[in-house]
């Protein structure tokens, strides 16, 4: 009977951090995007919390918009987490080289890359009946 009440007490501690965790971090939706440099080549992801926001970077930089996707910070960070992992590298403020790779890496991902520099492969089989 005592192990019951330690295993209750143990559930009811985790999910009271959990409530108190999810409650003091909202995540506030805004805007995910993809910009692209063609004087340097290479590749800008963020977080803009909406249009306003979006507009003054792209008036104060010479880059264009490929894609915008509605999301949260928290994607970014998952975004640069696991582009981290995969060794591919970037400078401080989110640009990254632009490779074939990367792009394929970021459409897999589901990060908005747009059609105008990536154009997926799609595979085609055919079933030969004997």
């Amino acid at each position: 009977m005592n192990n019951k009440k330690n295993i209750k007490g143990y559930k009811t501690l985790i999910s009271s951090r959990f409530n108190e965790y999810t409650s003091t971090y909202k995540l506030k939706d805004g805007i995910i995007y993809t910009l692209y440099s063609d004087e340097f080549n290479s590749l800008k992801v963020g977080f803009a919390e909406n249009e306003k926001v979006l507009e003054k970077k792209l008036s104060s930089e010479a880059v264009i918009l490929l894609d915008i996707k509605k999301g949260n910070k928290q994607d970014l960070f998952l975004l640069i987490t696991t582009l981290k992992e995969l060794g591919i590298k970037y400078s401080d403020n989110l640009y990254f080289k632009y490779s074939g790779s990367l792009m394929r890496h970021l459409s897999t991902l589901g990060w908005p890359v747009g059609r105008s520099l990536y154009k997926q492969r799609k595979i085609k089989k055919e079933l030969v009946c004997a």
